[in-house]
């Protein structure tokens, strides 16, 4: 078997600190909250340093040895990772700052971030002999689990919101995915994939559901890292749906330090979800621990009418901890400033 040379250890839960075997099939803890994957730091640090990297090709294997896939043959890769970080020409002199960058994270294959962890989910679907994937999305993740899943060849069911935008249908369709449209919210996909799951024995990689989408998206705080020459910035502004991004950005900072690659500075994390949705900044202007489910969602951003996540306690502890905010925003905003972003820098957010 070609190892990847992981140093992956074992899956733990974050609440109550039950641990659980790397080669079992796991959804969520028995306490309720997400998994998350453990490595041995020391291994990794011995095996693989920031000099190391600098051969590699530019994607998000290139840091195998704290991923999860043990065998280089379940590696389902599209060219996932490796994003440009563009330095801001307009914007950030307009708002007086003295250094600004946007990570595009739309080159990734199917457009968006979502590749990452789907890339990483399907691989150890792969690895782990599942055949049949589900995902309860409104739009961009469904793109990136049909494209996946297609290329792994397993089968695969979204289940998408009536309302959501025709080009995320056509997109998944095309790769031969299964497609259900549900009358109401991504809450109410998710129940319908739940039930799917049960009564169908399909597996879901709904978001946090499972304990390896959030390690695809970790790879975008390790490209931060060496993109800043691992000093990291003083802020990072990330919109913020079901989380695993900002979760797993603060997962890759943990595990860097661990590994002497970083000190114990953090950037402030800056969570950003629309006002017609928004249980994050609801939550931590209360002062909750968690988020309570956000009554009667709407926003133009369908890929952040998320009313309820999963993974809120964790978010909003990386929020806490790293002297962030967590701020909404109105949907004129956001059309305005993704125009804005289009005609002053060149980059297109869809």
């Amino acid at each position: 078997m070609p190892t990847t040379n992981t140093t992956v250890k074992d899956i733990f839960c974050p609440k109550c600190a039950g641990r659980y075997s790397i080669n079992s099939i796991l959804t969520l803890c028995k306490c309720g909250s997400p998994l998350l994957v453990d490595y041995n730091y020391e291994r990794a640090s011995q095996i693989l340093s920031r000099s190391k990297l600098k051969d590699r090709d530019a994607n998000m294997w290139r840091y195998l040895e704290v991923l999860p896939v043990q065998d280089c043959n379940n590696v389902v890769m599209l060219g996932e990772g490796g994003t440009q970080l563009l330095v801001s020409r307009t914007i950030g002199c307009e708002l007086g700052m003295s250094s600004l960058y946007f990570k595009d994270e739309t080159t990734n294959p199917t457009g968006s971030f979502k590749a990452r962890g789907l890339a990483m989910a399907v691989s150890r679907a792969k690895e782990l002999g599942l055949k049949r994937l589900i995902i309860p999305t409104a739009g961009n993740a469904g793109s990136a689990l049909a494209a996946y899943a297609a290329r792994a060849g397993l089968a695969c069911k979204i289940i998408m919101p009536e309302d959501v935008p025709a080009p995320f249908l056509v997109d998944a369709g095309y790769h031969g995915a299964q497609i259900e449209l549900v009358d109401g919210t991504i809450k109410d996909c998710g129940e319908s994939a739940a039930e799917l799951v049960k009564n169908e024995g399909w597996f879901s990689v709904a978001t946090l559901k499972e304990p390896y989408r959030i390690e695809g998206k970790k790879t975008m705080g390790y490209e931060l890292a060496e993109n800043f020459n691992f000093d990291l910035p003083d802020v990072i502004i990330y919109p913020t749906g079901g989380g695993t991004g900002l979760i797993g950005m603060w997962k890759a900072f943990e595990e860097m330090e661990k590994m002497g690659w970083i000190g114990s500075f953090r950037p402030k994390m800056i969570a950003v979800q629309a006002e017609g949705c928004a249980p994050i900044p609801r939550a931590y202007e209360k002062g909750l621990d968690y988020a309570p489910v956000w009554e009667n969602p709407h926003t133009l951003a369908a890929g952040l009418r998320v009313p309820g996540a999963v993974g809120d306690f964790l978010m909003l502890e990386a929020v806490r901890k790293s002297g962030g905010t967590a701020v909404a925003v109105s949907d004129d905003d956001l059309m305005r400033d993704t125009k804005e972003l289009s005609a002053k820098e060149g980059i297109f957010s869809s």
